[in-house]
């Protein structure tokens, strides 16, 4: 049986774009090599060179850095950075962008990844990821300039992300819907094996870490344990799932439906989760399998961010869900404002 490619699929789809001039095409090539890389390092962990553990840094997100986080991070850099497909590269792992210098060979896109997602699962063996978004730059000349590091997420041109775990699966959309591939091993390639996904427009599960409830506010509160509330009217309780990697939680939410939630609390007023590298590019990956995502008041897909490293609330997954959370939290924080006055 005759199995398509990555390549073969993003080639197919760059030909039905009449201004494509293969520069995109490329690019996707140079991400594939580098997740193929990271997924041979992930799959190799203990055996050999030793890359679990730390390597004594502190990242610009305040957290420490491991040293698969930075093998990843450098790795994406270097392969992308060469690509000559970008002008500029935004990373989690770094506090300023790094930017091709105009006489260098240099493109029109702007790449951003999270390099690693969960790395706190390195040293336990779960399912961990790479996110990455891209946006074609705005301004003229040859300066790379806020303008177009900072783009409204509905911007965004293609974004994808990858997971490496009992198999690697490399999930994209450039706006043509999504679709899935599986790494073989043996060959060394990704094959189509989740042509256009669309998540269920409801499920049967939600996923939040419920260790913070003592940190929510009360909407929130409200919105969980309504959650697990019986009512088969309207399929509930809903089963707690949750891995405690983004990038392993949003593709099983993807796949089999229902509500992710990572809300803003009190050590998190405005959120936690990256909207360059985590909330924009999944929220494009969702809407275009059918989905909804939202800072529970907002599509994330409206916002221009201020800053790289902006942090906002996230709940994404199938649409009656994200809009059921979203209505029980207005209502309830309606309700928490008429108690008090």
């Amino acid at each position: 049986m005759e199995r398509t490619t990555l390549v073969q699929h993003v080639r197919q789809q760059e030909k039905a774009t009449p201004e494509a001039t293969g520069e995109f095409s490329s690019l996707m090539n140079e991400i594939m090599v580098a997740a193929k890389i990271i997924s041979l390092q992930v799959n190799s962990a203990g055996i050999g060179e030793d890359i679990f553990g730390l390597t004594g840094k502190i990242n610009v997100q305040g957290e420490e850095v491991k040293k698969l986080d930075e093998f990843s991070d450098l790795t994406f850099t270097k392969i992308i950075g060469q690509s000559g497909t970008v002008c500029a590269i935004t990373s989690e792992e770094k506090e300023e962008p790094f930017i091709i210098p105009a006489g260098d060979d240099r493109g029109k896109y702007i790449f951003m990844m999270d390099p690693l997602d969960g790395s706190s699962n390195i040293d336990v063996n779960v399912n961990i990821g790479t996110i990455f978004s891209v946006y074609k730059k705005k301004s003229s000349g040859d300066r790379v300039t806020d303008e177009d590091l900072m783009q409204k997420g509905e911007h965004q041109i293609a974004a994808g992300y990858i997971v490496y775990g009992s198999s690697t699966i490399f999930v994209y959309t450039s706006r043509q819907g999504v679709h899935g591939f599986t790494l073989d091993p043996t060959l060394g390639e990704f094959f189509l094996s989740h042509p256009d996904l669309v998540i269920p427009e409801q499920g049967s599960t939600y996923s939040v870490n419920e260790g913070n409830w003592e940190l929510w506010d009360e909407p929130q509160k409200n919105l969980v344990a309504y959650l697990k509330e019986e009512d088969h009217a309207t399929a509930r309780p809903y089963k707690l799932r949750y891995i405690g990697s983004l990038v392993a939680d949003f593709h099983r939410t993807l796949l089999k439906g229902g509500l992710f939630m990572y809300p803003k609390d009190r050590k998190s007023p405005n959120g936690k989760l990256r909207f360059s590298f985590e909330a924009a590019p999944l929220a494009l990956i969702v809407e275009q399998a059918g989905g909804k995502a939202s800072t529970g008041t907002r599509r994330i897909l409206d916002i221009t961010p201020t800053g790289i490293h902006d942090r906002l609330p996230l709940f994404i997954g199938s649409k009656k869900d994200v809009e059921m959370a979203e209505e029980r939290l207005a209502a309830s924080a309606k309700n928490t404002i008429d108690l008090n006055g």
